[in-house]
């Protein structure tokens, strides 16, 4: 019989890793202080318990409720990473000096970020800080990306995003993703035609906001990313710690930021900040 381990903390989302030889990507799950190598862990069987503690991952306090992955009320209501232009970056308010907490915007907004196409359960386009690629693609499940502008601030990539998403999805559908069902798309060809078929809003948008500032990317070559996954699940059921505080079951597959068991996945970004014993069989 294998070895039980047994680990108790506060975890958050998976760190990950992407080699350029064609692995799988790595995972890393952080426990408290520790931290899992989960692709080692493929094909055990392994048990989460919510202990029915969440500590604020900002201020530490402890919180009844998770707010926004992981923060307490207050911190929710008041750090800029909360805000709504967040989720909606064209709806930006630095600019009239409303902005949370300036420097933060400064550091994290007022940045270089990527516009891109991903394959993940289809075709779809987003945006994230160019220091976050290939992160957040992996992030989100995709199976390939590829970068198409380049903009001088997170509202520039809303506002093309917002463009592009008049005739291309900006959602990933979580259970098509974790179903392994994305048929290969061509996103050099799907590139050129949204450059062709937008080109009058990109026009208009450098205009506006300088050629320095939107970029178009005519090389950039797709990426293709594996996942540590050893068969994929043909029905999708969520475990809910919340209702039920136990996820148990063979660990099959990891893509995204979900567990993939036997029993059903998890979404641990979603449990950020939650405390939980792990043990693995």
């Amino acid at each position: 019989m294998s070895e039980v381990t047994r680990l108790t903390g506060t975890v958050s989302k998976m760190h990950t890793q992407l080699d350029s030889n064609g692995q799988p990507v790595s995972y890393r799950l952080p426990v408290g202080d520790e931290q899992l190598e989960m692709n080692d862990l493929v094909g055990r069987v392994l048990r989460l318990q919510y202990t029915g503690n969440i500590f604020c991952t900002h201020c530490g306090r402890k919180t009844k409720k998770s707010f926004n992955q992981g923060f307490c009320w207050p911190c929710f209501q008041k750090l800029a990473c909360c805000d709504s232009c967040i989720m909606s970056p064209e709806k930006c308010h630095y600019e009239h000096g409303t902005c949370r907490e300036p420097e933060w915007g400064e550091k994290f907004c007022m940045t270089d970020h990527i516009v891109y196409l991903a394959n993940s359960s289809g075709l779809k386009v987003g945006i994230t800080r160019i220091s976050q690629v290939p992160t957040r693609w992996i992030d989100q499940g995709a199976v390939q990306a590829i970068p198409i502008f380049r903009v001088a601030t997170r509202q520039l990539s809303g506002l093309v995003e917002d463009l592009l998403r008049q005739d291309i999805n900006d959602r990933t559908n979580w259970r098509a993703m974790l179903k392994g069902q994305s048929a290969d798309v061509d996103l050099a060809v799907e590139r050129d035609r949204l450059f062709e078929l937008f080109a009058p809003g990109i026009d208009l948008l450098q205009q506006e906001y300088g050629l320095q500032a939107v970029q178009q990317i005519y090389d950039a070559e797709p990426a293709t990313i594996h996942y540590p996954v050893h068969s994929y699940p043909t029905k999708v059921v969520s475990f809910n710690l919340d209702k039920q505080p136990v996820a148990q079951g063979k660990l099959i597959g990891i893509k995204g930021q979900y567990l993939i068991f036997d029993t059903g996945v998890i979404n641990i970004r979603k449990y950020t900040a939650y405390e939980m014993a792990v043990e693995i069989y």
